[in-house]
């Protein structure tokens, strides 16, 4: 299958090719391939939790195309304008807080390339760092709920897509805290790299007043609490929350006056192309999940590395090395598709909790946006940025110590799996 996709095969056709060829030779029945397929197309896709997916999508795009995220930033610059990288540390603030609406870090890292590059160039800040910072802290968009990459796992594991938002809570949040304190420490000793206003001091932009700044970060705080609490509440299912939140962004955007009744057809049609591209994906991760059970793959895994003596943590070494060498010639999402459905089983019968092991894989599917050669977060930038002088080597080393942070955090979570389950269990 990875030679299918290498050969430039969409990831979607060279699952369910490979999949229907496995049936076929495993059965060597054409029919009984060709019905499991029909049942997949179905059956994968027609339950009322996959509402979620365009609604999430929808909220995520209207957020991006109302300008929203520029708030995020202007209020997050004004908070930590006089502390050294303090551009840098408001991106990964401004990106958690657009993270929790939208859910994808490729729009993440778009947003912000217009956005915190053109700002932290003018103040001196070093390009090659200042993308760095915009496409390491895009993806917290995939690991501060909502997740497209919670809720994918959570279909391909049947477990709680709630449950899945409010564990990658803590993980989120540490994750952006190590991201700042990295610049920091990156700004106070390594100065050449990161760049910066003159002499080391500290930014001194305007400081935005009290009212404003609720009247631009207010609007946005209302969304995430009403989204987020209602499904930590248990007020709202995901898909009633992601239903209110595509709702309240909407009216949220016409009520600033960010975004014209016009640009609404565009805004649905985006939408539309990304959730059935997601769909596709998990019709092809259902026909494969089919053919691995049918073959009983995950079975022998787990009955030969359970003769190792390896144990749990042994296990999640090579899990984890896997979804590396994986992210580094696809996306997150076929990371997961394809890893997924061997390893989940697997991991039960070591015993590890479903809801942490699907924190290990977000984070584990998410250094792939950042690692060569494919890093989709990279080449968002990339796309994304006017200036031609500045290429994908150069954003890859701007990246890399984000990289580092992100395997530090994989391994606490590692270590530590309360650091998931805290606020689950």
């Amino acid at each position: 299958m990875v030679g299918v996709v290498c050969a430039g095969v969409h990831i979607g056709i060279g699952l369910i090719l490979t999949s229907f060829v496995g049936i076929w030779l495993i059965r060597d029945s054409f029919a009984v391939a060709s019905q499991l397929l029909a049942m997949a197309a179905f059956d994968s896709i027609a339950n009322y939790v996959f509402g979620v997916i365009p609604l999430f999508v929808l909220m995520g795009v209207v957020v991006s195309e109302s300008d929203l995220g520029r708030d995020t930033f202007d209020v997050a610059q004004s908070l930590v304008r006089r502390i050294k990288g303090g551009l840098g540390i408001a991106t990964v603030a401004a990106n958690a807080v657009f993270a929790a609406i939208t859910g994808v870090s490729v729009a993440s890292a778009a947003v912000f390339t217009k956005i915190s590059f053109p700002e932290m160039t003018r103040l001196g800040y070093k390009p090659r760092f200042a993308l760095g910072v915009v496409a390491g802290s895009s993806v917290l968009g995939m690991l501060i709920p909502p997740s497209l990459l919670f809720i994918i796992y959570g279909i391909l594991s049947d477990q709680s897509i709630g449950l899945l938002f409010i564990a990658g809570i803590v993980p989120g949040i540490i994750l952006a805290g190590i991201f700042s304190l990295g610049i920091y420490l990156m700004a106070e000793f390594a100065p050449g790299f990161v760049g910066g206003p003159s002499q080391g001091e500290a930014n001194k932009g305007e400081r935005i007043p009290l009212g404003l700044a609720i009247s631009k970060l207010g609007p946005i705080v209302l969304l995430i609490a009403l989204v987020m609490g209602g499904i930590y509440g248990g007020f709202f299912t995901p898909t009633e929350a992601a239903a209110v939140g595509a709702f309240l962004s909407v009216l949220i955007a016409f009520v600033r006056g960010r975004l014209k009744l016009q640009k609404m057809w565009e805004i649905l049609l985006e939408t539309g192309q990304v959730s059935v591209t997601i769909f596709f994906l998990i019709i092809a991760a259902s026909i494969y999940s089919r053919m691995l059970a049918m073959s009983g793959i995950p079975d022998f895994l787990g009955n030969w590395l359970s003769t190792l003596n390896i144990g749990l943590h042994g296990f999640l070494i090579i899990y984890i090395v896997i979804l590396l060498m994986l992210g580094c010639i696809i996306d997150a999402a076929s990371t997961m598709l394809i890893a997924g459905p061997l390893a989940i089983p697997v991991a039960q019968m070591f015993g590890a909790d479903p809801i942490w092991f699907g924190v290990i894989t977000v984070i584990g599917a998410e250094v792939g946006l950042l690692t060569p050669p494919f890093g989709m977060s990279v080449y968002a930038v990339k796309a994304t940025l006017a200036d031609e002088s500045i290429g994908l080597a150069d954003i890859f080393a701007g990246s890399f110590p984000f990289v580092i942070m992100m395997l530090v955090v994989l391994i606490l979570v590692c270590i530590f799996p309360r650091l998931a389950l805290v606020l689950v269990k």
